[in-house]
C-alpha cells in the first residue's frame, strides 16, 4: 500500500499525530489516547502502518505472557511528497480533504472528552477569515506561515508542553476578479 493510501484513513492519521514528537508508544498507549476507537481497530491500523513502513518496532517486552511492542514514527515515511500531491486529481483532493476533516473532528471530540477540557483556557481556535490575495500574496502568506510553523514542528515533548493540532486550510472560494 502506498504511503498516501496508508495516510488516507482517519484512524491511521490520528495514530501518526499521536506518534509525533519522536514518541515511543505501545498499542495499548495508543488505545488510551483514542478511547473512541476499538482496540481491535487500533491494532489493525498499527499493523498496516508498520507493514507500510510508517511505523517501526522500537522494542519488545513480555507483559502478562504476551509480547508488547513499542513503536516509533518514521517521519520521513509519514509524508506525501510534492510530486504525488501535484499529480492528484480533483477527486483525490476531495478524498484527502474529507479524511483530513474527519480526522480533525475526531481529534477535537477527543479533546472535548478529556477530563477538564477547557477550550477558553486552552486558547482553542477555529475561526475562518476571508482574505483577498493575489497569487503572489498567497505565496508570501504561505512562506510566512511556514517560517512560523515549521520550527515549532521540531519541538519535542517536554514538561509544560502539550501536543496541539494545527490545521491551516487555504483555498480560493470564488474565481479571480478580472
Amino acid at each position: 500500500m502506498e504511503t498516501v493510501e496508508l495516510l488516507l484513513h482517519p484512524v491511521r492519521l490520528r495514530i501518526v499525530h499521536a506518534m509525533a514528537g519522536d514518541r515511543r508508544l505501545t498499542t495499548s498507549q495508543l488505545c488510551a489516547r483514542m478511547p473512541d476507537v476499538s482496540k481491535a481497530t487500533v491494532y489493525r491500523h498499527v499493523g498496516l502502518l508498520t507493514d507500510g513502513g510508517v511505523l517501526e518496532v522500537e522494542g519488545e517486552q513480555r507483559v502478562h505472557g504476551a509480547v508488547e511492542r513499542t513503536y516509533r514514527l518514521r517521519r520521513e515515511r509519514a509524508v506525501v511528497d510534492a510530486e504525488t500531491a501535484a499529480s492528484a486529481t480533483v477527486e483525490d483532493h476531495r478524498r484527502v480533504f474529507a479524511v483530513a476533516m474527519a480526522t480533525l473532528i475526531a481529534e477535537f471530540n477527543g479533546y472535548l472528552d478529556l477530563d477538564g477540557a477547557d477550550p477558553a483556557a486552552d486558547a482553542v481556535g477555529y475561526r475562518q477569515h476571508s482574505v483577498w490575495l493575489s497569487p503572489e500574496e498567497v505565496a508570501e502568506l504561505i512562506a510566512e506561515l511556514r517560517a512560523v510553523i515549521v520550527p515549532r514542528m521540531r519541538h519535542e515533548p517536554a514538561p509544560g508542553r502539550r501536543r496541539h493540532l494545527l490545521s491551516p486550510i487555504l483555498f480560493p472560494v470564488e474565481e479571480s476578479q478580472a
